[in-house]
């Protein structure tokens, strides 16, 4: 079961460890001092925090461009987080439904069609306090809960993807369930999943097929999900420990 206690992230402006409870007071300062210049077009840009639906000790802060489009949003979100065998995703927003494949799909089967993502343009779609939600592969399903924070005026740094990345948890350190040492895989054969480490992960006789690494994102331990599949998003550092 996810823990209870609060969870910790990095400042990716600055460096300085946060607690998930202060980013928002934090950034209010950071981001004047460290995120108003850049060589890229000045926007309108939507603050977003995302989280683990379920487990929500999993966490970032973006910045992405009002004029995006839910499938941009989709497309980091699959890339930093979700993304493993090519499942389809969703966003559900006030009551509607958006879906990337909409052309010649049979909807006949809800009350009201899915849009596309592909034409939901964030500034037409959101605003400033909207609560809503993702869903990404419609069997072992993943789901984040997002929250537009707030807007400003300024510069997308990673192209790429168009966002600027703020702030994201620390990787967990998960313990062997047989000598108490950090593990690195889950055993995903048997629920809630068992943590091991390398050692005693070799003693599975399926271990090939049983054991997931562990990786830094709420789909860990699901489907074929080993990490982001874009080395630059990659971040699996732990908190440091603190001074004695």
């Amino acid at each position: 079961m996810p823990s209870r206690t609060i969870s910790f992230g990095k400042c990716f402006l600055c460096g300085e460890t946060l607690a998930k409870n202060a980013v928002n007071r934090h950034l209010e300062k950071c981001i004047p001092l460290h995120g108003s210049s850049g060589p890229g077009k000045r926007e309108t840009l939507f603050h977003l925090l995302v989280e683990g639906r379920d487990d929500p000790r999993y966490w970032l802060h973006l910045e992405i461009p009002a004029s995006a489009t839910l499938a941009d949003l989709d497309t980091f979100l699959r890339a930093i987080w979700l993304e493993c065998c090519g499942h389809l995703s969703a966003f559900e927003i006030g009551g509607r439904r958006y879906e990337v494949a909409t052309e010649g799909a049979d909807f006949s089967f809800y009350d009201s069609p899915p849009k596309s993502m592909k034409s939901a343009r964030l500034q037409r779609t959101l605003a400033i306090g909207d609560i809503f939600t993702h869903e990404y592969d419609f069997g072992t399903t993943t789901e984040l809960k997002l929250k537009v924070v707030g807007a400003r005026e300024g510069f997308i740094e990673n192209a790429k993807f168009k966002v600027n990345l703020l702030t994201r948890n620390y990787a967990f350190i998960y313990y062997c369930n047989r000598c108490g040492s950090p593990a690195e895989y889950l055993y995903v054969f048997e629920y809630p999943y068992v943590p091991y480490c390398d050692d005693h992960a070799n003693e599975k006789e399926d271990g090939e097929e049983g054991l997931m690494p562990i990786v830094n994102s709420p789909r860990v331990g699901e489907c074929g999900y080993t990490g982001p599949y874009d080395e630059t998003l990659q971040f699996e550092e732990s908190m440091p420990a603190k001074d004695s």
